[in-house]
């Protein structure tokens, strides 16, 4: 269970504190990390829309990797909804880590993200 004053808690207030600072301009590109599967979401905040997302679960993604707990299975994600968000036409976001560390599988999902064509 999540906390107020857990320190998960206060990393992800402190990230969507400096996000909602700098504006709705650009859409965000939030990241959600289980132990088992990893998700990534293009987030319009102005029009409350998902825009382009993908996971570890999908059917796709399953037949080709075995599981959603490493690197290279976030890196994969990474890749997966960059080429989704710039079918749909975005190109600039601002990377949402949520209460994450930036490390790990999420610092590989956001390079693989920025390799498949988004600025952040």
């Amino acid at each position: 269970m999540v906390t107020k004053s857990s320190p998960y808690a206060k990393r992800m207030a402190r990230v969507r504190k400096a996000l909602a600072a700098r504006g709705n301009l650009r859409a965000r590109l939030s990241v959600f990390r289980s132990s088992k599967n990893i998700y990534a979401q293009v987030i319009d905040d102005a029009k409350g829309v998902t825009i382009a997302a993908a996971s570890s679960l999908e059917k796709d993604f399953r037949a080709a990797n075995k599981k959603g707990t490493d690197k290279a299975a976030a890196a994969a994600i990474g890749k997966l909804v960059a080429e989704r968000a710039l079918k749909a036409g975005i190109k600039d976001v601002v990377f949402d880590r949520g209460g994450y560390l930036y490390h790990g599988r999420v610092k590989a999902l956001a390079d693989a993200a920025r390799e498949g064509g988004l600025n952040f």
